[in-house]
């Protein structure tokens, strides 16, 4: 398994996500002041990052850099949460609205590590995509979280760290998203396969869609791991029942960190974790 921080958990909040519509879920975060109320909920309740999705009036995804950048500020003026960008963005953004991303200079970036099968979508991330955005997150300071979606992507990330060397911080962090019609299945015995092909010392959250979020929290956990919940990944709380809002999940994974004997962590340790300077 891979070295993990002694007696914490890293919990991130990933809010809003590309792909579901305000219409249908109220709760959604999809405007800046709505961003903001739910990054300072998120991190009272345990949340240490922030997985940051963008809307235009349309609810559709949104890359634009000047919108990024006003939201990086805000969320740090309000927080002490660190703030990821996804260079995934929707599956219909184009690459170059994706390496753009990098340009409002959050403190790390989502870098998704293959192409999957999303649904009934392709999430295209070839592997010139992948080195570009890379090479400008090493360039420009920015930490990159490399996003596992299937057990092959765990090799990918193995060719990019030898071939251009370690990220710019010198730490190795992946999120394992699983549960994705496509990617690989949110049980424990593929998330102890992907943690054994990690990288020596390479660190990793997990993230379980839908029906999966408990199952891969709990294995997470067992395996030493982090913690990523949100309305992008999760909208029932229970059957039949509603997630009330993103704060509720963070609050169920501080919950289950606690009782792990991991409690969460935030501010200046969640820097450390990840390698920051202090």
């Amino acid at each position: 398994m891979s070295a993990q921080i002694p007696h914490g958990t890293l919990i991130t909040v990933a809010p809003t996500g590309a792909e579901l519509a305000k219409a249908e879920h109220p709760n959604l975060p999809t405007t800046l002041d709505e961003l903001v109320t739910t990054a300072k909920a998120c991190a009272a309740a345990g949340a240490g990052m922030i997985h940051v999705h963008l809307r235009d009036e349309q609810d559709r995804s949104c890359l634009d850099v000047g919108r990024l950048s006003e939201a990086v500020a805000a969320i740090r003026a309000e927080t002490d949460l660190l703030v990821q960008l996804s260079t995934g963005g929707g599956v219909t953004d184009s690459f170059e609205s994706r390496l753009a991303v990098l340009d409002a200079r959050p403190d790390s970036c989502s870098l998704t590590c293959g192409t999957v099968n999303f649904g009934d979508e392709v999430f295209s991330n070839p592997w010139s995509l992948i080195v570009e955005l890379y090479r400008r997150a090493q360039d420009l300071g920015v930490v990159p979280e490399f996003e596992l979606f299937d057990l092959g992507h765990v090799a990918t990330l193995r060719r990019l760290l030898d071939t251009y060397g370690p990220p710019p911080n010198g730490r190795v962090h992946a999120d394992l998203v699983m549960g994705v019609p496509g990617g690989m299945p949110g049980d424990a015995a593929t998330l102890v396969a992907v943690v054994g092909a990690l990288p020596a010392g390479a660190t990793f959250s997990a993230t379980g869609i839908g029906r999966s979020a408990l199952p891969v929290a709990f294995a997470a956990l067992a395996a030493g791991g982090h913690l990523r919940v949100g309305l992008e990944d999760t909208v029932t709380f229970a059957k039949g029942r509603p997630v009330r809002d993103n704060a509720e999940l963070v609050e169920r994974a501080a919950t289950l960190a606690h009782l792990a004997q991991r409690p969460p962590i935030t501010g200046p340790d969640t820097r450390r974790f990840l390698g920051f300077a202090a």
